[in-house]
Formats: structure tokens, C-alpha cells, sequence
């Protein structure tokens, strides 16, 4: 899960693995999975690093892991970070 904050200013917790796509179209606007659309304040890259993020504390078990490139072996197919 990750925050965000609406256009409005109210802050919101997102399923990560229910997003689809993010476009910037210029408000940031998120795309989930049943088809709903959220516009939220933050940029389309702030909501990767926080989505990133949630997985890498995930994948380590809740540790907060370093920050840096993921294992070859963890990434997806053109993920190249």
C-alpha cells in the first residue's frame, strides 16, 4: 500500500499492485485494475519510487532494505535499473 494525496488535499492509501498505468496529463492521474482513476498531487515518478519502495519492504520481510538497484534476478523483464 502507499499514500497519496488527492487534488483536494485529502490523503488516500492505494493498493500498489492494483495500478495499471500512471499518465501525467498535467495532474497526475492513476489507473487501477477494476477501472476506477484517481487524481492525485503527486508526480507519476514519486508514485514508482513509493510503490518501489513498497515492494522492496515487502520482498525483505518488512525490513527496510537499502535503497539502490534491485538483484538481476528480482527484476522483471525490461525492468532495467
Amino acid at each position: 500500500m502507499i499514500s497519496v494525496t488527492r487534488l483536494d488535499g485529502t490523503p488516500m492509501i492505494v493498493n500498489a499492485d492494483q495500478i495499471t498505468w500512471i499518465e501525467f496529463m498535467p495532474d497526475t492521474v492513476i489507473s487501477l485494475a477494476n477501472g476506477d482513476k484517481l487524481l492525485v498531487r503527486e508526480a507519476p515518478e514519486t508514485i514508482v519510487e513509493r510503490v518501489r519502495d513498497f515492494k522492496r519492504f515487502i520482498l525483505y520481510g518488512g525490513r527496510r532494505a537499502v535503497r539502490g538497484p534491485v538483484p538481476m534476478s528480482l527484476t522483471v523483464a525490461g525492468d532495467h535499473q
